[in-house]
């Protein structure tokens, strides 16, 4: 059993507050997810369950942790600049139980994880493995220890179908409790019997968290509802408190109009207005009172706004916008043939999505696709790539990277467009190096939205954002009058966004039906 008692985790930095008095009980077999909109601390308060002095540099932490007789399983966001530069064998060898294991127990593992038994062995950089695979031996690693308890940073990212389709059943299946962060709307679906979601309100001046124990799409009905509720609420107490102001002046007006008349010669007339004026006003504080107590309107955490494609010149329908032919795709470092005999054919609008097992070299083919894209003239096209900081200067705060004119407008606009995707004052002038991985997304998001691109290359759009907004993000995709050439694992994506789907294999593009 996993209890939290009385947490607070507070910024070092603007001192504000992630979470507030929160409390929760974890036992074994629940699966937990942790939701909420991007730098609402997600992250954080699974690193502060794993190992305290992982947040102790920018959080001050208030309250208790109880996990006697349980083991804990980290699975970070990213990996340290360290075991990037590791081999997959020294990796593994980082884990005093992978020594325990028989060479077939170790197969075996790698087999549940559709890797070969000798990638445990092997010479290639972590750094130099596909996001997908990064995350596979990492999972790998942390089942080879055997925790009671998993805590997961965003184990869905970069997984391909197969691979993500494993995990479901990984999670739905195991004994051990599972809390884990991940935007994949379909794994939470499928998984989850325990909710926690941190909300950030008020300007981002106010935490609050709520547990649910149960289906995600009920938590969804439920909190849906509740604010239905509340804002009906609301409205019936302004409604009445209009009818008592209202009801309350003309008794007010009607002894002032009074007393304005009354003779001086008629002190007993005077006397009796003085004293209703004085019930009049005690009946004033008594509704002043009432006002204190009435319902007050609940701000809800609302995803992002954002449209796409409004300054965009619009492609004619059947326009061809790339006939690409590739005879070889070769890795990064050409060091091995990924994929030959590569085909594709692109006419607008359409939306595109590459799919494929990890490591066949979707992002190395995107990459290639997005330089012959960017160079045309009688195209505007923008490249979101799937490590954000490959076009971000993260020395940079978002106004200063968004900003091309230099003038007050623009510099105005821009402001009011962070606003719009829940930017406080503070995080707009922030560096981006301190942003989360979702707040750097949403600044791209917004290069995009500002810009007269009606071409857009993107590699996993959706990965980094809530699943609250996942619904907001596809609906602004879906809008987008021009052609999207993207890869993508998020099967509601797919569904959702994409009018054509292509696997990526050995022997080149296959059309998906």
């Amino acid at each position: 059993m996993l209890q939290i008692k009385n947490l607070t985790l507070q910024h070092k930095k603007d001192l504000r507050i992630l979470l507030q008095d929160f409390s929760c009980v974890i036992n074994t077999g629940d699966k937990v997810v942790i939701i909420g909109e991007e730098g609402n601390g997600k992250s954080t308060l699974l690193k502060w369950i794993y190992d305290e002095s992982l947040v102790e540099d920018y959080i001050e932490a208030k309250g208790e942790k109880f996990c006697h007789h349980e083991s804990l399983g980290y699975l970070p966001q990213e990996l340290s600049e360290t075991e990037k530069n590791m081999s997959t064998y020294q990796f593994f060898s980082m884990e005093p139980a992978f020594f325990d294991q028989s060479p077939k127990e170790l197969g075996r593992l790698a087999g549940l994880f559709h890797l070969e038994s000798d990638f445990l062995y092997g010479e290639q950089l972590m750094g130099t493995l596909s996001g997908g695979e990064r995350v596979k031996a990492c999972l790998l690693r942390l089942q080879i220890k055997n925790p009671t308890i998993l805590l997961l940073d965003e184990p869905s990212n970069d997984l391909d179908l197969e691979t993500l389709k494993w995990l479901e059943e990984m999670i739905d299946t195991t004994q051990q409790a599972v809390v884990f962060i991940s935007h994949d709307e379909t794994l939470i679906e499928r998984t989850t019997n325990y909710i926690i979601h941190l909300e950030q309100v008020n300007r981002k001046r106010e935490s609050r968290y709520k547990i649910w124990k149960g289906s995600y799409q009920d938590y969804l009905i439920n909190r849906h509802a509740f604010f239905e509720n509340q804002e009906q609420l609301f409205k019936n107490a302004k409604r009445e408190q209009k009818k008592k102001d209202e009801k309350l002046q003309k008794i007010l007006d009607k002894v002032e109009r009074a007393q304005d008349t009354v003779s001086r010669q008629d002190p007993h007339s005077g006397q009796l207005l003085k004293k209703k004026m004085k019930t009049v006003k005690s009946m004033e504080k008594r509704f002043e009172r009432e006002k204190e107590d009435m319902p007050q309107k609940m701000e809800m955490e609302e995803a992002m706004y954002l449209k796409l494609g409004q300054n965009a010149e619009k492609i004619a329908n059947g326009k061809v916008v790339l006939e690409y032919s590739l005879e070889k795709l070769l890795s990064k470092g050409e060091a091995r043939i990924l994929a030959t005999d590569i085909q594709l054919q692109i006419r607008g609008p359409e939306k595109i999505v590459i799919v494929g097992e990890n490591g066949v070299g979707k992002t190395t083919l995107l990459e290639k696709m997005a330089e012959d894209l960017l160079q045309r003239k009688d195209i505007k096209t923008l490249y979101m790539p799937q490590n954000y900081e490959d076009l971000l200067d993260l020395s940079k705060n978002p106004i200063d990277f968004l900003d091309v004119s230099g003038t007050k407008e623009e510099r105005t606009k821009i402001r009011t467009y962070l606003g719009a995707l829940k930017f406080t004052a503070d995080e707009m002038i922030h560096p981006m190096s301190d942003l989360s991985g979702g707040q750097k997304g949403k600044v791209l998001l917004l290069k995009l939205s500002l810009s007269d691109a009606n071409v857009l290359i993107l590699d996993e759009p959706t990965r980094n954002f809530s699943p609250l907004s996942g619904p907001v993000i596809r609906r602004l995709l879906a809008d987008f009058p021009g052609v999207i050439l993207s890869i993508s694992h998020d099967r509601k994506y797919i569904n959702e966004v994409c009018d054509v789907s292509y696997q990526l294999t050995k022997t080149g593009l296959i059309k998906l039906q």
